[in-house]
């Protein structure tokens, strides 16, 4: 019985050996923010990077305009800052767009350095025009910049020595004193690492490390109709906040103007194909089914008008005509360079059996982009000790009410940079780490009831898409926010007796992020960047120009 008791007290010992790592830095997520990130903190100690799906998916690669820069001779560094602020309507935090534009150029060349291949023209960067900027400054790889930038930060993290990449592992919760039965106020709270789900092996690990990035990228799969992949469920936003982080500016969700409509897509998915703002700078307009133009009733910029502006005048245009979309008009321009320049773009609209050269196409707003997030300083701090943000999954103040296109590209990059800085000043490599439980599922079981989880993210999606969208009003948000908790006890009821799985972690982030947003909302009395409201239809400087902070309930 000794000998017994022995052997299974060692093979406890080994399985808890296999089921915690111990690493210098723990990123969660594999876009341009957690990879750019990894590249640097892998010359300063080891590495684990935790990514959902297979390593190379991201919202990165869903990104097809560019990154912006300051580049062309004739462009400045002022001019960057202020089509950024305008964007940003009122709410940018000056310090962070400075930071932003100011240090851009130098991580383009770094880019480049690290072999990413952008488009070039007579031997430069070829430069586009989005909508909201004033000059040409939109550094591309043809139509797939994300996904260039992508393979060559993959091609140099993977291989290196001090990086280790786990798929199809995702994150449940960060780890923090409440994993210890210690109460603290949030300025006092310290993360060191997650609890980790391995899908294929059904196994939750404990991941521990000094310090932890959030790069989580997006949450447009919480509306019905999103140009975000299926992965971006706000993970990073919904964990932080169950730590107790500070939340901000969850209203300001941006709608892509310009999505690829057909009515297999719109009744059947969830994911939007994105025809790139990059179109319309490349010289396409909007019009209505009759050939119209329209987008010069709304701003004097036309067609180029910054994306809040282009998403609500079609939204108006759609309620005026009562058609199911409106369409992008490149008849006029020159086949050859469109599909030069569009390559994956007319591919794809051919699969649909549009010839964007010949014909008009069909696109509706689909949600894109967070300018809200996990609050952080100019250096990814968050408001818990040894844990940073990047990317989308943060709120660098960069964006306001607003994202000026092809900035959060940049932001990634920049802001990852000043993360690594940040450690390397305050040298937080040799944290202590307490002794941490293992995961504890000791009172669950394995559910049957698939079909709940299913139909619960569905009626999300659809309450988000109906009455928390481009335009909105109290009475829509207040039975949007009825039901979304309701949801929500559901949900949490749920997961506490039941064993995670995927789904069901990708269900409980999807139910928080919709309250957040639906909170945010309704804090906010007027109207302001991509926040329209019918019951406060004017900005309203003298009471709202500050952010919306929500603090974590842990």
């Amino acid at each position: 019985m000794v000998r017994r008791s022995g052997d299974i007290l060692d093979a406890y010992v080994i399985l808890r050996i296999e089921m915690e790592y111990r690493t210098d830095f723990l990123i969660i997520g594999s876009g341009i923010a957690g990879l750019s990130f990894a590249l640097e903190a892998a010359e300063l100690g080891s590495v684990a990077i935790v990514t959902k799906k297979a390593k190379a998916e991201s919202t990165t690669n869903y990104a097809q305009g560019g990154i912006a820069s300051v580049i062309a001779p004739d462009d400045t560094f002022e001019s960057h800052i202020r089509d950024t602020l305008i964007a940003g309507a009122g709410l940018c935090h000056k310090d962070a767009v400075e930071v932003l534009v100011k240090e851009g150029p130098a991580k383009i060349d770094e880019l480049i350095r690290i072999g990413v291949e952008f488009t070039m023209q007579n031997g430069r960067l070829d430069l586009g025009r989005e909508g909201g900027h004033s000059m040409n400054r939109i550094v591309h790889a043809r139509d797939l910049t994300g996904k260039e930038i992508e393979r060559a930060l993959l091609a140099n993290v993977i291989g290196h020595p001090n990086i280790q990449i786990f798929e199809n592992h995702i994150a449940i919760d960060l780890i923090t004193e409440h994993q210890l039965g210690l109460r603290k106020k949030t300025e006092g709270k310290h993360c060191w690492g997650a609890y980790v789900l391995d899908v294929e092996k059904n196994q939750v690990k404990t991941f521990l490390a000094n310090v932890t990035m959030l790069a989580t990228g997006s949450l447009g799969q919480v509306y019905l109709h999103t140009s975000n992949p299926d992965i971006a469920t706000g993970d990073g936003i919904a964990m932080a906040y169950r730590t107790g982080a500070s939340i901000a500016n969850m209203e300001f969700i941006q709608f892509h103007p310009t999505t690829l409509y057909y009515p297999t897509t719109m009744s059947n998915s969830t994911t939007s194909f994105l025809i790139s703002e990059a179109v319309r700078g490349f010289g396409a307009v909007l019009v209505n089914r009759d050939g119209t133009e329209f987008m010069q009733k709304y701003d004097q910029r036309g067609s180029l008008a910054p994306r809040d502006i282009v998403a609500r005048a079609i939204d108006s245009e759609l309620k005026r005509s009562g058609d199911e979309c409106v369409y992008l008009k490149l008849t006029h321009l020159n086949p050859q360079e469109v599909q030069e320049h569009f390559p994956n773009i007319y591919r794809r609209c051919l699969e649909n059996k549009i010839n964007m050269t010949e014909e008009l196409v069909p696109v509706v707003p689909a949600a894109h982009y967070s300018c809200g997030g996990v609050l952080t300083d100019l250096n990814g701090r968050t408001t818990i000790h040894n844990l940073y943000a990047c990317g989308e999954v943060s709120m660098t103040g960069v964006h306001g009410a607003n994202r000026l296109a092809s900035n959060s590209l940049l932001e990634a990059v920049v802001f990852s940079h000043r993360a690594i800085a940040d450690v390397k000043t305050h040298q937080m490599m040799h944290a202590d780490i307490p002794p941490i439980p293992p995961w504890d599922e000791s009172g669950t079981f394995n559910s049957e009831e698939w079909v709940l989880i299913a139909h619960d993210r569905r009626e999300i999606q659809q309450l988000m898409w109906d009455y928390v969208g481009i335009v909105r009003s109290n009475l829509r948000l207040e039975r949007a926010q009825r039901r979304i908790r309701l949801i929500l006890d559901e949900v949490m009821t749920f997961y506490k007796k039941t064993k995670v799985t995927e789904g069901l972690i990708e269900l409980r982030n999807l139910a928080i992020i919709a309250d957040l947003i639906i909170r945010s909302a309704l804090m906010r009395k007027e109207s302001r960047g991509l926040h329209y409201t019918t019951d406060y239809p004017e900005k309203d400087d003298s009471r709202w120009s500050y952010d919306t902070i929500l603090i974590g309930e842990q």
